[in-house]
């Protein structure tokens, strides 16, 4: 009998073992995940979760009896320390697991501060997994002093929450504003504004030179000099792909798990899926952190493996959720060259619209769901109206997916 074995029990993983059966497969298949829960949501970690606003089983993405009531062989808390594609195995818990197919969902890792300016020390958090999250949960108290290094995406989730909770909170970006890696300056200039309305301090342009303490932080020396006191730190400074069980196989690496248009890697065993894996788009290699990419990938390969040959064609989108804002992100903005502004309706809505030249590439909607859809929409479709035709805030968007 067949078996199919599925390194990484985050959302990919579930989503690829899900598809693999919902396709017919009736071979046996192997899910590993080194954490101890099951397959869980990671965005409401830093949101609801954090907030204690949901329970820890509304994180679970199907009850764990799906595993069993589909034959799934789930194995938690349990780590894969080689591939061995000679022998076609892997080696988890001090057992090996024979495999036909193999694929790899083995997600990302936060990037640390490093020891040398105090990355060790206690009360320095992460925000990647349940655990993370846990350990952080009893630091938001109300008064408590918090500084957030990084100003991305989720540094700003976190300070939000922490806000929101009650904390004094410092938010420390080493390039010259937020989100310059992710976002145009008129989105950053957004989420700016409303942090600071809700009492956050950002000081942008500025680096951590070093935290303060003996065996947990006290307090930390800015680049500019500055000392300050704080009960913890948050680090948000981006993520790398979790690579090395494929660098020690010998599989190719190229930002990610490098993969063709299929998932797979350089073994024609071995798939790869989520954000561990880059593919191919618009001639280069490329790979995307979102839920949805992990989702629609792992469902492309686990009908790959089982021989559907359907190239994967990502459909970008992105959300973040700070304070009453609910940001949705269609397409990617890479290369831009203009921003167009449209105004909403109410107080705080607004879009931006990437453009290169006359092609639409992206859509920012900030508490504007309609222009978020209908950006995705075109963005799908090929589609990219005149910039001054967006601009104007007397066009009717949906007409504007009938042009």
């Amino acid at each position: 009998m067949p078996s199919i074995v599925v390194i990484g029990a985050g959302q990919a993983g579930a989503s690829l073992v899900a598809k693999l059966r919902e396709q017919g497969f009736t071979g046996a298949i192997t899910l590993i995940g080194e954490e101890p829960v099951p397959p869980y949501q990671r965005p409401p970690l830093s949101k609801k979760y954090l907030l204690g606003e949901m329970e820890v089983e509304r994180l679970y993405l199907r009850p764990e009896s799906f595993y069993d009531n589909n034959a799934i062989d789930l194995h938690l808390n349990e780590t894969v320390t080689a591939i061995d594609r000679a022998d076609m195995q892997v080696i988890a818990g001090g057992h090996a697991i024979a495999y036909d197919q193999l694929a790899l969902t083995t997600g990302s890792v936060p990037r640390r501060l490093p020891g040398s300016v105090g990355g060790e020390l206690e009360g320095v958090h992460v925000i990647r997994n349940l655990k993370d999250v846990d350990t952080m949960a009893p630091e938001f108290t109300p008064g408590a002093r918090v500084l957030i290094v990084g100003g991305g995406y989720i540094g700003l989730e976190a300070a939000a929450v922490a806000a929101e909770k009650g904390l004094e909170v410092t938010i420390v970006e080493m390039a010259d504003r937020i989100l310059k890696r992710v976002a145009a300056p008129e989105t950053a200039d957004y989420f700016r504004a409303l942090h600071q309305s809700h009492g956050v301090e950002i000081r942008e342009g500025t680096a951590l030179q070093t935290l303060l303490g003996e065996d947990r932080v006290a307090g930390a020396r800015l680049g500019d000099g500055t000392e300050m006191e704080v009960d913890f730190v948050i680090v948000g400074v981006g993520i790398t792909p979790a690579t090395g069980l494929a660098e020690a196989a010998g599989l190719e690496i190229e930002d990610g798990i490098r993969t063709d248009e299929f998932g797979r890697t350089s073994d024609p065993a071995i798939w790869a899926a989520g954000d561990c894996a880059s593919f191919p788009l618009n001639g280069r290699q490329v790979r995307l952190e979102s839920v949805p990419n992990a989702i629609d990938m792992a469902e492309c390969v686990g009908a790959n493996m089982l021989g559907a040959q359907a190239p994967y064609v990502p459909k970008p989108w992105f959300w973040s959720d700070q304070y009453d804002v609910k940001l949705q992100i269609a397409g990617l903005n890479t290369g831009y060259d203009r921003v167009v502004v449209r105004p909403g309706d109410g107080a705080g809505q607004v879009s931006h619209w990437y453009y290169r030249g006359d092609e639409l590439l992206a859509v920012d909607a900030m508490n504007e769901p309609r222009a978020y859809m209908v950006g995705k929409r075109l963005i799908e479709a090929g589609k990219s109206p005149d910039p001054a035709t967006i601009a104007d805030p007397g066009t009717e968007l949906k007409a504007l997916l009938k042009a």
